[in-house]
């Protein structure tokens, strides 16, 4: 769900962090600044800044562990029933 009100530092930096993936469009729509690209960018930098981290571009901001858990939903190998192992 987007943000009614533009978010800013750490809860900007999670937001933007969570939508990477789908694009920089997505991220500053669902960080509540809407089509204004340039403000979302900047306000994402400027809270990275005071969270020291030092992030030139969106997709700088998903991790391994992201990537991890994206890889990590295959498929489970289970006994069809309870008393089967």
């Amino acid at each position: 769900m987007a943000s009614t009100t533009p978010l800013l530092g750490t809860e900007l930096v999670d937001c933007a962090r969570a939508n990477a993936k789908q694009g920089i469009e997505t991220a500053a729509y669902q960080c509540g600044y809407g089509n204004d690209l340039n403000k979302f960018a900047h306000e994402l930098r400027q809270a990275c800044e005071e969270m020291n981290l030092q992030v030139k571009e969106l997709t700088e901001l998903i991790t391994d562990q992201d990537l991890i858990l994206q890889i990590g939903t295959g498929e489970v190998v289970a006994p069809d029933t309870a008393s089967e192992l």
